[in-house]
């Protein structure tokens, strides 16, 4: 899949670490260093714009690193960039933290992956098939 990128920011094109790596690396593109204090939330730019195919997404994930070593996550995980966006992708970054967080320029913040999605049409009906789980919501699938 070929996706067009312009990229007015100050790095590289988001890159797949490994061969086997699902998702590529973006990194933040910022004048300044941008503080996170514990609990607070920000947007990221990157410089990146793109044009995905209809009938995929590119979906911003968390990088498990940052989470792990620094309690920094992706706060819409995963936030969806639509095939119809035209505009900058942003990351919308959390600290989950009890300390503060720097977000460097160049920063690896996100990962990207792209995914295939089909939209719904519906089947407006007036009842369900019955199943065994029935209406049982969270948690109702543990052993009993």
């Amino acid at each position: 899949m070929k996706v067009k990128i312009i990229n007015k920011s100050k790095h590289t094109l988001p890159a797949y670490e490994t061969s086997a790596s699902a998702g590529l690396d973006v990194r933040a593109n910022i004048d300044k260093p941008i503080t996170l204090k514990p609990l607070e939330r920000t947007l990221v730019k990157t410089g990146l714009f793109m044009e995905i195919p209809v009938g995929f997404e590119c979906q911003v994930r968390p990088r498990s690193g940052l989470a792990l070593k620094k309690g920094v996550s992706v706060l819409n995980a995963p936030g969806t960039v639509d095939a119809d966006y035209r505009g900058e992708v942003g990351v919308i970054l959390i600290n989950l933290s009890n300390e503060s967080f720097v977000v460097e320029d160049g920063e690896r913040i996100a990962q990207l992956v792209f995914a295939e999605v089909k939209q719904a049409r519906w089947d407006e009906v007036l009842e369900l098939t019955e199943t065994d789980r029935g209406e049982g919501g969270f948690g109702s699938t543990g052993v009993k």
